[in-house]
């Protein structure tokens, strides 16, 4: 072999797919008939340690040479292995690394020791999401765990494939959605693709299970061919000849009336127990919506069902990983390649992520978008990716909480509490904490013997944490407090101003609400023998920022829906509820998407910036606990 061949040779060996790298392991093996070392010296050379790294390193080029086959590589291979251990460091530090990783999932509850199969030839799996809506968490699921297995487990291959065949529900829109926010979980596919490029492929395969007899096209009306599946009652038009099928067939690629009439059929059975085994749909027209990347070339599409076993075929998919709601369909998957003749696919299933009133139905949510029940698929009450984040997840805290929960069969319907709870220990270290009081009911305080003048100093934004900064809090004889909070004072008693110091409370007017109190500083008092220690603001020495500070609760009134509920029934009506606030001055300084601690009060992400005399808007992020 010639140097410029040697030099690219790791990069050729890199590959996860065996053709790819055969051949070179073939010509190195060739190559090193009459050598010691790969550049032919008398010591170990920079050739020698980049190549072995990255056999070392490929799952499948090792796997394939502890075979035996390739003898002059094993040797060079071994000679290396055991004379030379400081090139292996590395390798160790990534090996030790991903114990650890995969040992903290476990502890965690997760296991990833699924026994796939075939991964010593390589692993592709792919994400394959309709654009007909944006991801909710259910999605990031199954991206996450596709990812994790592609990149971090068998270090593979990730295809993004948008399942594009149904234009009346789908939008550009969603499309640009869900790469981004899968850009936003940290994902990034191998490779990018449309079932829609693979349409010319899907039809010819359609017209050959018809001439080959395992298709024919139906026109019975849609009710009744649900009562026959449900029944197991063959069609009228099941034993039709192939030459009617194929007639119909270009009168449904026509998009003529007799065509819109009609659909394609697999002939699978007619009574199998599993009823997606009774001559599922595999193609029907829709000439009503142009299609978002192909116009109007085509009037008719084929189903999910009959293009994702193809295409995954086709795209080199090794491992079709799917949440258990497939499961009755995987033996349907299965037919498709053993009847076409494709290329096996190993199937896993895995249990889908449900929570407790909540819906996850991209139907249902797309209702709640159309009815105005919510802002828009980004609104914090939604269980989409944008809703979560809009609300205070982190990423980094989502992505945690998914990949513990791992790629178990087993369904559950989870809490909240430990979502939330999870992303709490992500922001309590780093929220700089902010003072506010409401607004409606404020109670006025004068501090009988407090400064002559308004000063501020300088104080840490985050007690346990001086890396996220001072903030300035300003003191004068006028504050304000919260009615919740003065409501439970007695004069006479001593409480403490948070970050002041303790005073005694001399007067208070007014009751229900209470108007006005009058407090006397007694800063040598002892903070920890206080029963009250409440939030304030000062009036004076600042300028008090505005905030419209939002809470939710949950969408839906019920833990989970039984069957015959209409899910419309048990919308939750008192979902969102907002009070007007009065925040320090340093608010001022706060960006959108920032996430802090009002004291007392629980952790906000600023949803809108104070900006142009325009007051903020804060979301309230749930901390796992019931307030």
């Amino acid at each position: 072999m010639k140097s410029d061949e040697l030099s690219e040779l790791a990069a050729s060996l890199a590959a996860l797919d065996f053709k790819s790298i055969e051949p070179h392991l073939l010509s190195l093996d060739k190559h090193l008939i009459l050598r010691t070392f790969i550049d032919g010296g008398y010591k170990i050379g920079e050739l020698d340690t980049k190549i072995w790294i990255t056999i070392r390193s490929n799952k499948v080029a090792h796997a394939f040479l502890r075979r035996g086959s390739l003898v002059n590589v094993a040797r060079w291979f071994t000679y290396i292995e055991q004379t030379h251990p400081e090139i292996q460091e590395e390798i160790k530090a990534k090996d030790e690394a991903e114990r650890a990783k995969k040992a903290a999932l476990s502890k965690a509850g997760a296991s990833y020791n699924m026994g796939l199969q075939d991964t010593e030839k390589g692993v592709v799996t792919r994400f394959p999401p309709e654009p007909s809506g944006y991801l909710h968490i259910g999605h990031a699921k199954a991206a996450l765990l596709n990812d994790y297995f592609a990149h971090e487990l068998y270090k593979g291959t990730l295809l993004l494939r948008f399942d594009d065949t149904n234009p009346s529900k789908e939008k550009q829109e969603f499309q640009d959605a869900i790469v981004e926010d899968l850009a936003l979980m940290g994902i990034r596919p191998d490779k990018t693709s449309y079932t829609s490029d693979f349409l010319q492929t899907l039809y010819e395969y359609c017209m050959r299970m018809i001439k080959e007899g395992h298709a024919y096209a139906d026109d019975t009306e849609q009710e009744t061919m649900r009562d026959e599946r449900m029944k197991g009652i063959a069609s009228k038009n099941r034993d039709n000849s192939v030459e009617q099928n194929l007639a119909v067939f270009e009168e449904m690629k026509n998009g003529t009336e007799t065509g819109l009439k009609n659909c394609i059929r697999a002939k699978m059975s007619v009574d199998n127990p599993n009823k997606a085994m009774r001559d599922p749909v595999i193609y029907r027209c829709n000439v009503d919506t142009p299609h978002h990347r192909t116009g109007k070339t085509w009037k008719m599409y084929p189903t999910y069902d009959f293009a994702c076993p193809i295409v995954d075929s086709l795209e080199g998919v090794t491992h079709a990983l799917r949440t258990t709601e497939y499961t009755d369909r995987n033996p349907q998957y299965q037919w498709f390649l053993d009847t076409l003749k494709l290329r096996q696919v190993h199937m896993w299933d895995f249990a889908r992520m449900n929570f407790i009133r909540t819906e996850l139905s991209k139907r249902k949510l797309t209702k709640l978008v159309e009815a105005g029940t919510v802002w828009g698929w980004d609104d914090p009450r939604m269980p989409t990716i944008r809703g979560v984040r809009r609300r205070g997840m982190t990423i980094s805290a989502l992505r945690d909480f998914i990949l513990k929960q791992g790629p178990s069969r087993n369904i559950v319907t989870m809490d909240w509490t430990n979502f939330w709870a999870s992303n709490k220990k992500e922001i309590d270290p780093i929220a700089p904490r902010h003072t506010s009081v409401d607004v409606i009911n404020a109670v006025k305080a004068v501090v009988i013997n407090g400064p002559d003048k308004p000063y501020t100093e300088d104080k840490p934004k985050h007690a346990k944490n001086p890396a996220v900064g001072t903030k300035k809090v300003a003191f004068s004889k006028n504050l304000i407090l919260d009615q919740e909070d003065v409501k439970l004072f007695q004069e006479g008693e001593e409480i403490t101003l948070m970050s002041w110091g303790n005073a005694f409370v001399r007067k208070i007017n007014g009751s229900n609400p209470i108007t006005d109190i009058e407090l006397e500083l007694h800063l040598e008092g002892d903070v920890k023998k206080t029963e009250k220690k409440v939030t304030w603001l000062s009036v004076d020495g600042q300028d008090l920022v505005k905030a419209d500070v939002y809470e939710f609760d949950y969408l839906m009134s019920k833990d989970k829906l039984d069957e015959g509920d209409n899910w419309e029934d048990f919308v939750n009506p008192d979902n969102c509820f907002k009070v007007d606030a009065l925040c320090d001055s340093n608010a001022n300084d706060l960006k959108e998407h920032d996430i802090i601690q009002l004291e007392r009060k629980g952790y906000f992400r600023v949803d809108k910036p104070a900006k142009d005399n325009q007051g903020m808007v804060l979301f309230g992020i749930p901390t796992g606990k019931s307030k």
